[in-house]
């Protein structure tokens, strides 16, 4: 089967579009793994190890610190038309858990967290990593100065360090979706967590059917809020809907509506004949097909 292929990647529902270029350059990486030959979740990938190495985005390197001001835990997974899956949620200290999740697809399992994610991380050879942006740490000074007394994080507080000695809204996730010429669909997402959140918090990112879903008519990835996006599978009932017929902007639209406007959500998404991205907050996203 030959078909055109197709390149959606995201920065994250409720992000600066100042990023854009960000997603431009994860694009183009994903478009070079394609022409090197590489199949759909290799591009996937790519475009997401670009993401998560650059800094800006709330995925890699630049990942949100906890509340304990130390903490960094990570969510990634992939998926693909040719039966890989694999997730990683709550991973810490490695610079791409995209990749780790990538190698899960190849173990016994399809999700691995916490501390035994790390430890598979690092007899795959990928060494420790912990290096906070600045903009990591000046976005949690912030948001100790907004929490204030904190009431609610006080009587839930789950760290080692005492409240007193610890402690921006984030909730923004990287995406790619795929359709390679083959015919074959892919998505990889990445995550640096949620803040405020408790220790262990695990969002939509890792969980098959609300964060991402790829199947034989195509692949979707989701942003936002991941308290909210789990409740209604987002990414699976949106690829439901394309394979039921929906055009493709339309399901994305009727995702979005799903949720009341407070709520930040972002989609991108390909189908065997269409790609297109969707958000009702500001949301860098780049797309590439071929010229017509």
């Amino acid at each position: 089967m030959s078909t055109a292929h197709a390149i959606v990647v995201h920065g994250g529902a409720a992000t600066s579009s100042d990023n854009e270029d960000g997603c431009v350059r994860a694009a183009g990486l994903a478009l070079a793994a394609l022409q090197r030959g590489g199949d759909a979740l290799d591009a996937a990938v790519a475009a997401v190890v670009s993401m998560e190495d650059d800094g800006r985005f709330n995925a890699g390197t630049g990942s949100v610190l906890c509340l304990d001001g130390q903490t960094i835990e990570m969510d990634a997974a992939v998926m693909d038309t040719r039966g890989r899956l694999g997730a990683v949620a709550c991973i810490t200290q490695v610079r791409n858990p995209v990749l780790v999740a990538r190698a899960v697809a190849d173990s016994p399992h399809w999700l691995l967290a916490g501390e035994g994610a790390t430890r598979f991380a690092r007899n795959g050879g990928h060494p420790p990593f912990y290096q906070p942006t600045d903009k990591a740490r000046a976005a949690h000074a912030r948001l100790l100065a907004a929490l204030g007394e904190r009431p609610a994080f006080a009587r839930l507080w789950n760290y080692e360090r005492p409240l007193d000695q610890a402690e921006e809204r984030a909730c923004d996730t990287v995406g790619a979706v795929v359709r390679g010429a083959d015919g074959h669909f892919a998505v990889a997402s990445s995550t640096g967590g949620s803040a405020p959140s408790l220790l262990g918090r695990v969002g939509d990112t890792p969980i098959i059917g609300s964060g991402f879903y790829a199947g034989p008519q195509g692949a979707v990835a989701a942003t936002g809020i991941g308290e909210q996006i789990v409740r209604h599978l987002l990414a699976g009932t949106v690829y439901q809907w394309i394979a039921a017929g929906t055009p493709l902007d339309q399901a994305l639209q009727r995702g979005i509506g799903l949720f009341a406007p407070a709520v930040a959500v972002g989609l991108i998404a390909v189908s065997k004949t269409d790609q297109g991205a969707r958000a009702n907050r500001a949301m860098p996203h780049a797309i590439i097909v071929p010229a017509a």
